[in-house]
């Protein structure tokens, strides 16, 4: 379950690019808190374009946002809500790695009851459903939440043996990790246009 968790993590933050940018301090050598980062920039140039994501997963995603908008002379910044997208943020972290799943095998699918603490429940109800919605443009397969008090209810189901099989195999994170619109849905709740909110 452990190793299921950290494969779900890697995927939504970067890959092995988080994986690099952890282990790889070419450059920072005796770094300290405060200090410039103008050398790193010119000794460094060809090393860290090597690199898509820099650091841990949550501050590369916003790294990765607000390059973006930077970039674009056309950003509306009276309307960028990176505060709101660190929340979400916080909301996939916490379903990653503070939520606790009980999965049940059905012979045409999955049944997860997902729970936590307190702030993984809010992170659950906010999340799942939402990414759920997602999830029910497969016409593949058939999707369905619930929300209890102690967290959500996923019930993946299908027809087919092979999309069964698959349903099995992804199981919950796996599912909440599937159907990659994570970056554009980033890139519009960055610029206050959240199509669904989770």
């Amino acid at each position: 379950m452990r190793m299921k968790r950290l494969l779900v993590t890697l995927v939504w933050f970067g890959g092995a690019a988080f994986a690099i940018a952890q282990t790889d301090h070419t450059g920072h050598t005796g770094h300290t808190d405060g200090m410039a980062h103008s050398s790193d920039q010119k000794s460094g140039s060809n090393s860290t374009a090597l690199l898509s994501e820099p650091g841990q997963g949550a501050f590369a995603a916003l790294s990765e946002v607000v390059h973006v908008l930077e970039a674009d002379p056309n950003t509306d910044w009276t309307k960028v809500d990176l505060t709101g997208l660190r929340a979400h943020l916080l909301d996939m972290d916490r379903l990653v790695t503070d939520t606790i799943v009980a999965e049940t095998s059905l012979a045409n699918g999955l049944h997860a009851v997902a729970t936590g603490d307190a702030d993984t429940i809010a992170a659950l109800q906010r999340m799942v459903p939402a990414h759920a919605a997602e999830l029910a443009r497969d016409e593949h397969w058939t999707i369905r939440v619930d929300q209890t008090d102690s967290g959500v209810e996923l019930r993946v189901t299908a027809d087919d043996p092979a999309t069964i099989a698959r349903i099995k195999g992804l199981g919950f994170f796996g599912l909440m990790a599937s159907k990659d619109h994570h970056r554009a849905h980033h890139l519009r709740m960055a610029l206050g246009q959240d199509a669904h909110k989770h």
